[in-house]
């Protein structure tokens, strides 16, 4: 704990030259994306972001006026989201890489992990999924702050963490904390323009949040999306006391 009432948060995000990005890419985009991925992760915990260490690898052949491109990137997206870029380091490198890591805090009555998912629960993510990388979104995403903030603030979801590496995948890995099991209404999934459900499902790098309210909780905030415009959520399934029952998963994995 870091004190009485907040609980001090961590998270790293490492970022690989053409596997999460390529040169032909906007250099602030990728700047971006390289802080953004570890806010996500702050956000995931009900938290908010505060201090960040950036590291990167720079190859030689690579133009000074990119890099600065993707500092320009970085710093934007601290300044909106209220991030002190404290530190970090640069070495040679074969391929471009960028490390970031992050702190925050959460109150301790607010701190959401992927172990608290129970059978009953209704499962939401907070917006469309698929062909993130295809389209260029992955380069531009808003981290959810402030629908992660909304909803401990309010709902104090039992579960959630945010979507990178595919819906089927994440939701696994929230189902294997859980020691629960899931079944999703493929209708109700919400997909971008021109993603099939294949890709809503095991693309990944949307960075929505995937979470779970208990029945009572989710009708309540159902109540309140009708009456409201703030956010919208998306209830794509529920999760079931039989762990067996896992999604197929064909989403990316680091090795």
């Amino acid at each position: 704990p870091y004190n009485k009432s907040e609980y001090l948060l961590l998270t790293t995000d490492m970022l690989f030259e053409d596997t999460h990005f390529t040169r032909r890419m906007q250099p602030q985009g990728i700047g971006h994306k390289a802080l953004a991925c570890s806010i996500s992760d702050i956000a995931a915990m009900g938290g908010w972001p505060t201090f960040a260490v950036v590291s990167i690898g720079i190859p030689k052949n690579l133009s000074v006026r990119f890099i600065k491109d993707v500092y320009k990137g970085i710093e934007r997206t601290a300044r909106d989201f209220n991030v002190s870029i404290v530190g970090g380091d640069t070495i040679k490198t074969d391929k471009m890489v960028i490390n970031v890591a992050l702190l925050g805090l959460v109150e301790k009555r607010n701190l959401v992990t992927r172990e608290g998912a129970r059978a009953g629960d209704w499962i939401f993510v907070t917006g469309p999924l698929g062909g993130s990388f295809k389209s260029g979104r992955h380069l531009n995403f808003s981290p959810r702050c402030p629908q992660a903030r909304f909803l401990v603030e309010n709902f104090k979801p039992n579960a959630m963490m945010d979507i990178s590496d595919g819906l089927s995948g994440d939701l696994n890995h929230i189902l294997k904390a859980s020691r629960v099991g899931a079944r999703l209404d493929h209708a109700s999934i919400p997909r971008h323009k021109g993603a099939g459900l294949f890709q809503a499902l095991n693309d990944g790098e949307d960075f929505e949040l995937l979470f779970m309210l208990s029945p009572k909780k989710a009708c309540s905030l159902m109540d309140w999306q009708a009456r409201h415009k703030s956010f919208y959520f998306y209830p794509i399934g529920t999760i079931t006391a039989d762990a067996k029952e896992k999604i197929d998963a064909k989403s990316f994995t680091h090795f």
